[in-house]
């Protein structure tokens, strides 16, 4: 069965105004050890605001973040998805857009949050499973490298193999016996070899 967001998203929503100065902002994340914030209007969902949305504003010039609101840094295009969402496809779209979080909503009303963080836990999860533990893990091809490696047997290449094939087949040849002429009965003299003429 697969695995749907509802399992593993914070449902402990810490969220923020719209209207709110950056400071508000701050001091929830600092508090709370986050870094995303759903932000609201009216409680309804409007857009996310990161820490790091909250730096960019704060550098520019003649920022004042006790003046400046947050629905001035959030990212209005908050990545939203309805929970029973399967978990794999978050972290799809997640992994392929970059989203830092995902906010788990219901007609614009907050039921969650899964950040990066989350996801790691799910990681964990997923592959502390017993079907995980059981699934083989794929061989890996060696490397040059490894193959070097003391205690690995890496084969010679072709230009050697030939050069040793070739000194073992002269040794063979020079070690082998020549044939011997044949000695003469006693008293009868060797037949004189003949020679070739023109």
């Amino acid at each position: 069965m697969p695995h749907i967001i509802d399992e593993f998203m914070t449902r402990t929503v810490h969220t923020i105004g719209s209207r709110s100065p950056l400071t508000d902002a701050h001091r929830i994340m600092n508090a709370h050890a986050i870094r995303h914030l759903p932000v609201l209007e009216g409680g309804r969902l409007v857009g996310v605001v990161s820490m790091r949305d909250l730096h960019l504003v704060e550098t520019l010039k003649g920022v004042d973040p006790q003046e400046v609101t947050v629905d001035e840094a959030m990212a209005q295009e908050a990545y939203t998805v309805p929970p029973g969402t399967e978990l794999i496809e978050v972290a799809r779209t997640m992994a392929l857009h970059k989203y830092g979080s995902a906010v788990i909503a219901r007609d614009s009303h907050v039921e969650g949050i899964f950040t990066t963080v989350d996801a790691l836990r799910a990681l964990e999860v997923v592959l502390s499973s017993p079907l995980a533990e059981a699934a083989p893990t794929p061989k890996r091809k060696r490397t040059p490298r490894q193959l070097a490696r003391p205690g690995t047997r890496k084969a010679p290449p072709a230009s050697k193999r030939v050069r040793s094939a070739t000194k073992r087949i002269a040794r063979e040849v020079a070690s082998a016996k020549r044939p011997t002429r044949k000695a003469a009965p006693a008293g009868k003299a060797a037949p004189a070899r003949k020679r070739g003429g023109r």
